[in-house]
């Protein structure tokens, strides 16, 4: 049976919810503060770059399953399912901010005129569901009910991962309110994790902070190989083969970004640091992740010396492949540290680029990854788009002034490169001959 369902926010977690529990059957009011963006919507513009996305929304208007409005009452008139979707930026501590939540919780609260679930969406703290709950009581007689409902959705791959998700995690003090929300979901023929509210609460921080781990291990691992002339990209094969292991989030680069790990993580090591405990582990995570962004510099200080005045050219300015999203990318660490030397910059990103230009000056945009290299004393590849392993390299290089490749992601083979006559430098590729300290 369909539902009545209201999402606030219409970001990545947002719109890729509406839309798929839409396209499930359910009649979805999603509820944005901003006019322009509920006006684009209507038409089928979405306002994020996400693979898939824009063909389900566009479906499910036509279908008139799928609303936008910024008006709370108007979302909330038949809602049995209020999923709060905001964002929760980090705070001056590391805190997570809840501004946003507290906004939107309020606002359900004043429209109110019949029982709702409201379903924690966003991530958040733990303690947030209790800490809804106060608020909405202090504004409401009318019964309501709090889930919380993590999720798991990875940018660039959000459709598929709202179809075909590994686990849907609900916590309650509310058994019937938690089925409630399990019902939407049990067209997707996946496990449901019913649990406690901060428990809940505490799987989704514990989730990313522990693949945010996994890149920070195998990228130490990665300045280990360098050290010792073996291959991070052969060692991570080889652990992976253990079961206990597996492959995933063993790819070492030049560290993780986005609008998850690094808050998340941070948020985390906030609040066990408030708490009495002792986060060493998750510090080290994100000093590792950090320092892993300053070896593109001392890899170029090393083939080319003094960089003052040299051209450098970026491949890739999204924290991630198929996404637009610069929250915390890597290429814009990279890139200030480059400018503080003196180095003129050049980038091309498939996508991004138009939210490139608002967080980076001084910067050339180019066309195509071959006007990139246009007179170049370096390429420095940091996101790993499937057409830069594509790209004629011979071209490349005949296009540089100076043939030096920092592939910042692994993806090409280093003899390969070196044979074509680039001076090559990957992320931990020392193996049989073909360390970084080599030729």
């Amino acid at each position: 049976m369909s539902k009545e369902i209201c999402v606030i926010g219409v970001g990545y977690v947002g719109l890729v919810t509406g839309a798929g529990f839409a396209d499930l059957g359910n009649n979805v009011v999603c509820l944005n503060r901003s006019q322009l963006k509920c006006d684009n919507l209507k038409q089928g513009i979405i306002p994020i770059y996400e693979p898939g996305l824009e063909e389900i929304v566009r479906r499910n208007i036509d279908a008139g399953r799928l609303h936008f409005t910024t008006d709370y009452a108007e979302a909330m008139k038949d809602a049995d399912l209020v999923f709060v979707a905001v964002g929760t930026p980090t705070g001056t501590e590391g805190e997570a901010d809840l501004a946003y939540v507290q906004e939107s919780v309020e606002g359900v609260a004043d429209v109110m005129t019949r029982p709702v679930v409201i379903i924690n969406k966003s991530t958040v703290p733990i303690g947030t569901g209790d800490w809804v709950a106060k608020i909405v009581s202090r504004r409401t007689d009318i019964a309501f009910s709090v889930v919380s409902n993590p999720e798991f959705l990875r940018e660039g791959s959000s459709v598929y991962d709202f179809y075909n998700p590994d686990r849907v995690v609900l916590g309650s003090t509310n058994p019937e309110a938690a089925e409630a929300v399990a019902d939407v979901y049990r067209p997707l023929n996946c496990p449901i994790l019913i649990t406690d509210l901060r428990t809940a609460e505490m799987i989704k921080y514990a989730s990313n902070a522990f693949l945010a781990t996994r890149i920070s291990f195998i990228n130490e691992m990665s300045a280990i190989c360098e050290e010792l002339g073996a291959d991070v990209t052969v060692v991570a094969r080889g652990m992976g083969m253990d079961k206990r292991i597996g492959l995933h989030f063993l790819n070492a680069g030049v560290g993780w970004g986005g609008s998850c790990f690094p808050k998340d993580v941070k948020a985390l090591e906030y609040m066990a640091s408030v708490h009495g405990c002792h986060p060493q582990l998750l510090r080290a995570v994100m000093d590792i992740n950090r320092d892993q962004r300053r070896q593109v510099l001392l890899k170029l200080r090393a083939i080319l010396g003094d960089l003052d005045e040299k051209v450098i050219g970026i491949l890739g300015l999204s924290f991630k492949p198929n996404t637009d999203d610069m929250r915390d990318a890597p290429s814009i660490d990279i890139i200030h540290l480059l400018q503080l030397e003196g180095v003129e910059v050049r980038a091309y990103d498939p996508v991004a680029i138009d939210n490139a230009r608002r967080l980076l000056s001084n910067v050339t945009f180019c066309e195509n990854p071959y006007q990139v290299a246009e007179g170049a004393d370096a390429i420095v590849l940091i996101t790993e788009w499937n057409e830069f392993k594509q790209l004629d390299m011979d071209r490349i290089k005949a296009a540089m002034r100076g043939p030096v490749l920092i592939d910042g992601r692994n993806i090409y083979e280093p003899a390969q490169m070196r044979a074509k006559g680039f001076t090559y430098r990957g992320i931990g590729r020392g193996y049989n001959g073909s360390s970084n300290n080599q030729e």
